[in-house]
């Protein structure tokens, strides 16, 4: 292992354990001023959906990016938080009957499993509500323009133009298959739109310069596309043990991927193409952007 990939490897963990500590703290039983009362079925089921470990790969995106444009870490640290929030309400309400109907996520019964459909409903609409909190609340030390830059990424991000638009156009690539442009935009939109989120919001936390945020947007476009190639290769190749939720739904439900459109050869040489382009961009960075360059190579080679 490469000192890179080992100091890599060693970020992403140890900035993993801050984001479930943060969420720890947001998710208390105290309520917080101008809350009536936080009842305890419903606090369950979100810390349910959201302090079930996975890699926290989008906070660490948000986290890298301001680390090398230098942000506050703190203020980086609570907008991972958020943004992780909104990645957990996807999930839980992805799982759902109506939606993809799974009963597995990272090797738990998910949260509709354990907590009934109502409960998985309700803490999907509060986990992301709750993220505009974080950003909003006093204790993110940012300006009023800064919080409503956030705030209006988000939301095109994860609303009807981003992720949830693309929830809605994988729902509908069931019943008719999308050509290869109509799953560049669903993946984009679906699972790009978060990722290059992460990466822009490191630019708006540091107050970056135009050309810096608009950089940081493009290298979270590449990374983001990557990933999705990924996802899809280990949903034809992973079985469930390994990927902590069931495989190859994609397949047996008829949908187009870029995988099996294109092949295992043109995706793996695509990925390499994304890490090269990826590495690119932060060239002006040097050394600098060393921890994000191995994260391009992270997301391409996963193995879950």
């Amino acid at each position: 292992m490469s000192e890179n990939s080992a100091s890599f490897k060693a970020r992403l963990k140890n900035n993993a354990a801050e984001v479930e500590a943060c969420l720890v703290g947001i998710l208390s039983d105290w309520t917080q001023p101008d809350e009536i009362a936080r009842p305890a079925p419903l606090l369950a089921a979100m810390r349910h959906g959201v302090l079930n470990g996975g890699k926290r790969l989008r906070p660490f995106l948000v986290m890298e990016s301001a680390a090398l444009l230098g942000g506050d870490p703190q203020v980086a640290l609570r907008i991972g938080a958020a943004l992780e929030c909104v990645h957990s309400y996807s999930l839980v309400h992805d799982d759902l009957p109506a939606m993809d109907d799974d009963d597995l996520r990272r090797g738990q019964p998910t949260v509709h499993i354990a907590h009934g459909e109502a409960n998985a409903i309700l803490a999907g609409d509060s986990l992301l509500t709750l993220a505009f909190d974080i950003i909003a609340a006093p204790e993110t030390n940012l300006s009023d323009r800064q919080k409503t830059e956030l705030v209006l990424a988000l939301a095109r991000a994860s609303g009807i133009g981003g992720m949830a638009g693309g929830q809605a156009l994988d729902l509908a690539a069931e019943s008719s298959a999308p050509d290869e442009a109509a799953i560049v935009t669903l993946q984009a939109m679906k699972t790009g739109a978060l990722i290059r989120f992460a990466c822009e919001a490191g630019a708006i936390i540091a107050g970056s310069r135009s050309e810096e945020r608009k950089l940081m947007r493009i290298y979270g476009e590449k990374i983001g596309l990557a990933f999705q190639l990924a996802d899809d290769l280990l949903d034809l190749t992973a079985d469930a043990a390994t990927m902590g939720k069931a495989t190859g739904k994609d397949a047996a439900r008829g949908k187009g991927t870029l995988v099996s459109l294109r092949g295992k050869d043109w995706t793996e040489i695509q990925l390499a193409r994304l890490v090269q382009e990826a590495a690119a961009l932060l060239e002006p960075f040097g050394d600098r952007a060393d921890i994000l360059n191995e994260t391009a190579r992270f997301v391409a080679d996963r193995s879950h």
